[in-house]
């Protein structure tokens, strides 16, 4: 898994509660139940800790957690800061 994937975790299981076990490459943010709020406030968590300005409203709606990783890693790999933006997905 990318080098995001650890931070993505630790955001989600800290501040969202969300269980370990729950949180897998093919989560998506429906899946783990985040409402919209909570999504706009966890893509801002993920780019101050990642210190990026990464886009998040480039991603579908129904990103996974590997898509996330991956989209942060290719902005990494291209010389972009990672970071994160506006919800990539609504329901709860």
């Amino acid at each position: 898994m990318s080098a995001i994937h650890p931070k993505i975790t630790e955001v989600l299981t800290h501040t969202f509660k969300v269980p370990v076990a729950e949180i897998h490459p093919g989560s998506t943010m429906d899946s783990l139940e985040m409402d919209s709020l909570a999504v706009a406030e966890f893509a801002v968590l993920i780019r101050e800790t990642t210190r990026g300005d990464r886009d998040f409203d480039q991603l579908p709606k129904n990103a996974t957690l590997a898509d996330i990783s991956r989209f942060m890693d290719t902005a990494a790999g291209s010389g972009a800061r990672m970071g994160g933006g506006a919800a990539m997905s609504n329901a709860r």
